[in-house]
């Protein structure tokens, strides 16, 4: 029996002290093919880095360790100094230990991150890294795109600005004058043709659609690609005599500078600056409204002619039309419940970022600050730390490098970031930030295996729906935590009378483990299991520095319900010694029949009273009515392996002598019964006060 308890000793210390470092257990890592092509790992091995809730769980970890060896250390000194005997010291150190040492904290945490990613999945949110999910759960900004992400990404050209005039996009415009701008639109592309069918890039493809049937010029001799440096693209094609013409679409800041006419009807005008102002004004009024704009040019080039981006012909602009997604709205609004903070970081003009972001209600004051990505490169960090003080703030025309500064400002103000990106260019800021999310339909190879998170749909809703999850983790350690520190203090007092009030020792070592690693452990997982409550996305991020064992949690389990528990195992004890006639200081031996079926009470007092304590341990705030009973089916499955294995201890021999047990009378479950539901009402009591108090 010694070696037995020694080992067990062991491996609960072992386990406990490695928990922190484990706590990011690897579920193994399955590929999942969807539609769009192979999506990254779900599940991988965590980071380079520690996250905040290894550190937590290490700390955690420690504290109970250092704890549960000091008091048992202490009290085998107690015990000597009161006269008892070194093997009876030794086990009552033994039980103490024991009996603080949370065994299912390990299996727990992976299981509540584990169905946590699970339900995720399902919510078209792929976690590649383990313990991504609860970090995310603690951001407090979210850096978010926006093309795709907040808005549909499906594009269409809703009106263009040619000859000098607005123009309706669906119309055929008289005397030719769309016929050059249609032409860039339909050959200033990188678009593939799978099937007869465009594939690609949602703008170009409506681009493409837009300039209908063209007849052909050429063919296509070279490209200048896209970048966020240049903002701009350019296609050479050429003719069997070696001349050409090149096609260039982009930006309208950046491709009005290299035009020295533009385009009216069949006549080139020269680009002064009265033309300028003219097109700039047209640019903003489109971008106003919310459209995105681009500049559209050409030249025709000579045989052997190199395609330069220069001395070009202005066509006229286009605006395109993203409209948001259906649910976006409501989205941005569960963050301003929650507490988070939302900033809009995209490469489009500031008016139409600033045109959506009031749509959506990113942006919901006239007050909003809108910075350039120029004006970020411009600031020192103080001045971006400076800025980013603003209520409301949105980036607009900004790069990769630009977006990992403003997530490095954020950071630095102490604030938990979560970035979106789809793009090579990203990995730097996903990598860079707290979580980085990557997009599973537009996303790069790259973005996906710089990133935490990967969207299956692209949806800023996805993003906070998996906040929400994330946020479910944490509180489902916390539960975890009360309903499993309630039961020390039950194992605890009977070890402290036994040495104070010189009675029988109520409770055994090994009927401690029948408590820990039995009858608990199931429930306990069950809490880890606990899917959202409603009121987790209308309260305020947690802070960086919040500790699991808060005072409140340890004040709740030590102080409160753990008494309530003892209070009532001690008396199922002291009723079946009373009712056999026995008086105080009389000495009972280990294998006396009336002390085995004592201990039992006492055992089955504190299983009772835990049977209860896992429902109010549901909320630490909210009534237990307000969970339904059939929301988490693993809880109740854990209830009834618990009834079921307490029934096994003390009704079947096998039981009797594996723990030192022996049947009880149905008058013992009776009186020890409304002790446990006095745990149920008096913490629903003390809730109510809690909610009135606050």
């Amino acid at each position: 029996a010694l070696v037995f308890l020694f080992v067990w000793v062991a491996l609960l210390l072992a386990g406990t002290l490695i928990v922190a470092g484990e706590c990011s257990a690897v579920v193994h890592a399955t590929g999942m093919r969807t539609e769009f092509g192979r999506i990254a790992h779900l599940t991988q091995t965590a980071g380079e880095t520690e996250s905040p809730l290894q550190k937590e769980i290490r700390r955690v970890s420690r504290l109970v360790a250092v704890l549960a060896l000091g008091l048992g250390v202490l009290f085998f000194v107690i015990g000597g100094v009161v006269g008892m005997p070194f093997w009876a010291r030794f086990m009552f150190a033994i039980g103490i230990i024991v009996a603080n040492v949370p065994e299912g904290l390990l299996p727990t945490v992976t299981l509540a991150l584990a169905l946590a990613t699970q339900r995720m999945a399902r919510r078209n949110a792929l976690v590649r890294h383990l313990t991504a999910v609860e970090t995310l759960g603690s951001a407090t900004v979210i850096l978010t795109d926006k093309t795709g992400t907040l808005t549909q990404n499906r594009m269409t050209v809703r009106e263009a600005f040619v000859s000098a005039r607005h123009r309706l996009a669906a119309k055929r415009w008289p005397g030719g004058q769309d016929l050059r701008l249609r032409a860039v639109a339909r050959f200033c592309q990188s678009l593939r043709f799978p099937a007869g069918q465009p594939s690609g890039d949602p703008m170009e493809i409506a681009l493409w659609q837009f300039a209908g049937e063209i007849p052909e010029l050429g063919v296509r001799a070279g490209e200048i690609p896209f970048d966020t440096e240049r903002r701009r693209m350019s296609v050479v094609t050429r003719s069997a005599d070696g001349g050409g013409f090149l096609w260039c679409k982009g930006a309208p800041e950046v491709v009005l500078p290299l035009c020295r006419t533009w385009s009216e009807g069949e006549q080139a005008r020269p680009l002064d600056d009265a033309a300028l102002a003219l097109f700039r004004r047209a640019h903003e009024d489109m971008a106003d409204r919310g459209l995105r704009v681009l500049a559209l040019a050409w030249k025709p080039l000579a045989a052997g002619e190199e395609g330069r981006e220069e001395a070009l012909e202005l066509c006229g602009l286009i605006g395109l039309e993203d409209p948001p997604r259906p649910d976006v709205h409501e989205a941005v609004n569960r963050c301003h419940s929650a507490g988070l903070r939302v900033i809009m970081v995209t490469g489009d003009h500031p008016h139409t970022a600033l045109a959506l972001a009031r749509e959506v209600d990113v942006v919901r004051t006239p007050q909003a600050v809108v910075l350039s990505g120029e004006a970020v490169r411009q600031m020192t960090p103080a001045a971006l730390q400076l800025a980013l003080d603003a209520p409301e703030v949105l980036f607009a025309r900004v790069t990769a490098e630009q977006k990992m500064l403003i997530v490095q400002a954020l950071q630095r103000k102490g604030e938990i970031v979560a970035v979106t990106g789809d793009g090579v260019n990203d990995a730097p800021a996903l990598k860079t930030a707290d979580i980085g999310i990557a997009m599973g339909l537009a996303g790069t190879d790259v973005a996906r295996e710089a990133a935490d998170i990967v969207l299956l749909d692209d949806h800023f809703a996805t993003i906070v729906n998996a906040i929400e999850e994330g946020r479910a983790v944490f509180d489902n350690i916390r539960k975890f935590l009360t309903y499993i520190l309630t039961s020390n203090i039950p194992e605890l007092i009977p070890y402290l009378a036994y040495v104070l009030l010189r009675i029988p020792l109520p409770l055994t070592v090994i009927q401690i483990l029948a408590v820990d690693l039995g009858t608990d452990m199931l429930p306990a997982l069950a809490l880890g299991a606990e899917p959202p409550h409603a009121d987790v996305m209308n309260r305020p991020p947690r802070p960086r520095h919040e500790r699991l064992l808060s005072p409140a949690l340890l004040a709740r389990a030590y102080l409160f319900l753990g008494p309530l528990e003892a209070f009532g195992a001690l008396a199922a004890f002291f009723f079946v010694l009373h009712a056999a006639g026995w008086q105080y200081g009389t000495a009972l031996a280990p294998l006396d029949p009336l002390y085995v079926q004592a201990t039992t009470a006492c055992l089955m007092g504190i299983v009772l009273a835990q049977m209860v304590n896992v429902f109010v341990c549901r909320h630490p705030r909210l009534p237990l009515w307000r969970f339904p009973l059939f929301e988490n089916r693993l809880l109740l499955a854990g209830l009834a392996a618990e009834a079921a294995l307490l029934l096994f201890i003390v009704y079947t021999p096998l039981g009797n002598r594996l723990f030192g047990t022996a049947p009880l009378g149905v008058e013992v479950w009776l009186y020890a019964l409304p002790f446990a539901l006095l745990l149920g009402v008096a913490e629903e009591g003390r809730k109510r006060l809690v909610r009135r108090s606050a």
